[in-house]
């Protein structure tokens, strides 16, 4: 049956018929062809053809991939801007070296901070004083048993060997200063419980770390941390922006409002700052990374992994096995909120520590840039596997949420 009559088409239709089919344009061809002016307005503005290729009313659905890739980006926003600082700092350094030269890894981690004082509830500051063993745990954790480890990495025989002693440095080391509590705070877990094992962590190690080092790797040598410094830098870079945000939620009830109402727009904010950090670590490292052969620098990445994955298995069996040991009621290890913090804090090491020592050892374990190549790539790759991890969890939130 014919639907359309050929003198209501245009010649540019009949043109582009044409050429499609590469030959005259029949009346029965034309008459029966759907009409493309109106598939492709529809399809344009993603919605279906009214109209069948036989002529009849069955609605064609079209594809549509930009919601698909909008939702993607949006659910994995971190670990692509984190992997997306990396090849930026890869491809051109420049800007990343000038962000390191006007110190703007230090200002993220200020702005960091304060968002985590911005979102912190005051219930969250009683939920940890109640999960003081988790926070006890996770320090034993970070500064006693991944130390332990140190002295069977150094058993490994690798060349350059400074990758296989800055790994087992990297292990002797507090967990990290920004990360650990900012994936937390992105995962839903208990940032309060995240932030005191930080900063205790990261103030024991002034005392513990040197001991550590002299213990499963210098065999005896003496190692001198900056201690001041390491205390002015924690004071400045984490506390006082803490209480910056803090303040100012409990100050405004129209500050504490709108951050509860936009909480995914600053934990954006808070992904984003914390991109900037492996970015200026590969910018500056660059010349460096590119100067090792490909093999070298892929096994000690591989086993930088591995580490990390050791970390997280050890950790969550340890709180599956506590959360089993107590009997009275619900243990506080097997709360998701606290077991979820500690899984991630305890299993991070900080890379600015390693630096500061590095630089005070004055090339008494090898050559620095070697030394801390490897901890560069395990400092990102232990964040992009935490990111994807918290986008795991994340996603299982919600499909339990719609379940209900």
């Amino acid at each position: 049956m014919i639907t359309h009559h050929p003198s209501l088409l245009r010649p540019s239709v009949l043109t582009l018929r044409a050429d499609v089919l590469r030959r005259r344009p029949t009346l029965h061809a034309v008459a029966s062809a759907p009409p493309l002016r109106l598939w492709s307005l529809r399809a344009t503005t993603g919605g279906t053809s009214p109209v069948s290729g036989d002529g009849g009313k069955r609605a064609v659905p079209l594809p549509t991939r930009g919601p698909a890739l909008l939702g993607f980006v949006r659910s994995n926003f971190l670990p692509l801007a984190l992997i997306g600082g990396i090849i930026l700092g890869l491809l051109d350094p420049t800007l990343g070296c000038l962000a390191h030269k006007y110190s703007l890894s230090k200002y993220s981690t200020f702005g960091i901070f304060v968002i985590s004082g911005l979102t912190l509830r005051t219930r969250e500051l009683g939920a940890a004083l109640e999960a003081w063993p988790a926070g006890l745990y996770g320090l034993g954790s970070i500064l006693l048993f991944t130390p332990f480890l140190a002295q069977f990495i150094m058993q490994v025989q690798f060349f350059p060997p400074e990758f296989i002693t800055g790994l087992a440095m990297f292990c002797c080391m507090p967990t990290t200063l920004s990360s650990g509590v900012t994936l937390t705070q992105l995962v839903g877990g208990n940032s309060a419980l995240a932030l005191a094992m930080t900063v205790a962590s990261n103030l024991l190690g002034i005392i513990i770390v040197p001991l550590s080092l002299a213990k499963y790797i210098g065999n005896g040598v003496g190692v001198s941390l900056p201690t001041e410094q390491l205390f002015k830098s924690l004071v400045t870079s984490l506390l006082i922006p803490l209480i910056i945000g803090k303040v100012a939620r409990e100050t405004s009830k129209g500050i504490a409002d709108f951050v509860d109402g936009n909480r995914q727009g600053f934990s954006v904010a808070s992904a984003v700052l914390l991109s900037l950090v492996p970015w200026i670590q590969v910018s500056r490292s660059r010349p460096l990374i590119l100067s090792v052969q490909v093999k070298s620098f892929a096994v000690a990445v591989t086993i930088g992994v591995l580490l990390h994955l050791a970390l997280l298995a050890f950790n969550a069996a340890m709180l599956a096995i506590l959360s089993r040991l107590e009997q009275k009621g619900e243990s506080v290890f097997a709360k998701k909120e606290y077991a979820r913090a500690v899984i991630l804090v305890a299993s991070q090491k900080t890379l600015p520590v390693l630096v500061a020592v590095v630089e005070q050892l004055g090339g008494a374990f090898g050559e620095s840039g070697f030394l801390v190549i490897p901890c560069v790539a395990a400092h990102i790759n232990q964040i992009i596997i935490d990111s994807i991890i918290v986008n795991w969890w994340r996603q299982k939130d919600q499909q339990f949420t719609s379940a209900k």
